[in-house]
């Protein structure tokens, strides 16, 4: 770790020293001799030479650079760099990548950029950027190797030697008709471990997985993963191949969808914007939305309170053991939504499968439950053979109101942060909103509802 603080270090020193020559063709044979991601790192560090270092690279490694930085940051330099070099930068742009760029951007804004497209790529951009918003078809790119099944191996390697550099990747090769037709795609194994003279058609076996350029880009990353493939292609309804989709542009999708189910988790609305370079009133409005609701649904705790104001009246003991009746209950709700929410989101369980899910969380809510109801009632035992005036002689029927209500609460927030998510998502709805503090919310309500109830069979006749 020391080492690579060293020589990070070292690269800032070396940059500061060369910026200092203000010789262009020093700084710009600097960068161009530096890797990718460290050229990246220096645009952080040096926000006041951004523009300047994505200016004095080569166009294609600038173009590198650029579609790996955060989108505040490729704004700012776009907005201080001439026309002739944005025109160049995005021209050298993967179509994907600057369609992702461009649909961040104002309207107005994208036409005037879109004007500094080469015709071919304006059309394809055009035609990337009339998919839905986190659809696949914003994503492809037209840019792979396609052959024809009566190509030789030989041919296919002179197409790969023509076609291969301006291709997102040569992993797969894709095998289309004269229609355009998606017949099969062929890993490159699979000809360099063949003869020359051997036909596409021979290694061809029909079977390959195909996307739809409409479809929902977290359900393809499931596709992916599921394929075990470094790219996918996209097909027409009608099979024509329109383009690929690369697992780089996979993972992007899956950090971002992260991202946006840990924040609706923590009770907030998803960020569009990284957490510092958001303006604070829309941060304040993004968390202020569900904090009113959880408040408004906390609300509902005080209702119930109030309720049986009379059994508290009559038994004000029984008033020290609700933090502890509804903290167990939503704490066990959100362990459980937790669980299944994530298991939802890697494939482990579907919604066909809520019935077993619902099984396992009864067994853990009674084994949970039965775990807590035991500690809860044994605390009562010791604190009332230490202090016997504590809970006086009806030490017994609380310590059990409090057991089976442990039992109960924890019991049915199980079975709500188990439930909730599955049935959300079977409505269409975004799981991860039934985030830990609704589920907590939820069950605070109804676990003083079951603690009253307890309370009321057991201690009528003695202390109510």
């Amino acid at each position: 770790m020391g080492e690579d603080q060293t020589m990070h270090s070292t690269l800032q020193e070396q940059f500061e020293a060369v910026i200092q020559t203000e010789d262009k063709l020093q700084i710009r044979d600097f960068l161009n001799h530096q890797n990718i991601s460290d050229v990246a790192d220096l645009v952080y560090e040096f926000p006041d030479y951004e523009s300047s270092i994505i200016a004095n690279m080569l166009t294609h490694r600038a173009a590198s650079v650029f579609k790996i930085l955060e989108f505040p940051t490729q704004k700012r330099i776009i907005q201080n760099l001439p026309p002739n070099t944005i025109a160049s930068l995005l021209n050298e742009l993967p179509a994907d990548d600057r369609t992702d760029f461009l649909e961040e951007l104002p309207s107005n804004a994208v036409r005037e950029l879109i004007k500094l497209l080469d015709p071919q790529e304006r059309k394809i951009t055009l035609s990337l950027l009339g998919y839905p918003e986190n659809s696949i078809g914003r994503l492809m790119t037209p840019d792979y190797v396609y052959v024809y099944s009566d190509n030789t191996i030989e041919e296919v390697f002179a197409t790969i030697r023509k076609y291969g550099k301006d291709s997102e990747t040569i992993n797969v090769i894709y095998v289309i008709n004269k229609k355009g037709e998606l017949l099969d795609d062929i890993r490159i194994q699979e000809f360099i471990l063949n003869s020359p003279d051997k036909k596409v058609s021979e290694l061809m076996d029909g079977r390959f997985v195909a996307l739809r350029p409409d479809d929902d880009q977290e359900t393809a990353s499931e596709v992916f993963k599921m394929n075990n493939r470094v790219a996918l292609p996209v097909v027409s309804s009608s099979n024509k191949l329109l383009g690929i989709v690369t697992i780089d542009d996979m993972l992007w999708v899956a950090s971002e969808e992260f991202s946006e189910d840990m924040q609706k988790m923590g009770g907030t609305a998803a960020l569009e914007q990284p957490y510092l370079e958001m303006p604070i009133f829309q941060l304040f409005r993004k968390r202020a939305i569900w904090l009113v609701i959880l408040f408004l649904g906390e609300m509902l705790t005080a209702t119930a309170m109030a309720y049986f104001e009379e059994e508290i009246q009559k038994a004000v003991v029984l008033a020290l053991f609700v933090p502890l009746i509804i903290s167990s209950g939503g704490n066990s709700g959100s362990q459980a939504s937790t669980l299944i929410i994530q298991a939802m989101a890697v494939g482990e369980i579907t919604i066909k499968e809520w019935w077993r899910v619902l099984r396992r969380e009864i067994v853990s809510g009674l084994l949970l439950g039965t775990l807590l109801g035991i500690i809860g009632f044994v605390r009562i035992f010791l604190w009332h053979s230490f202090a016997p005036n504590l809970y006086g002689e009806h030490w017994l029927p609380i310590g059990l109101t409090v057991g089976i209500t442990l039992l109960g609460v924890v019991l049915w927030g199980t079975l709500s942060g188990s439930m909730l998510p599955m049935l959300l998502k079977r409505l269409g709805a975004d799981p991860a909103v039934s985030s830990a503090p609704f589920v907590a919310t939820l069950v605070d309500v109804t676990g003083l509802v079951i603690y009253f109830s307890v309370a009321y069979l057991l201690l009528t006749g003695s202390l109510l």
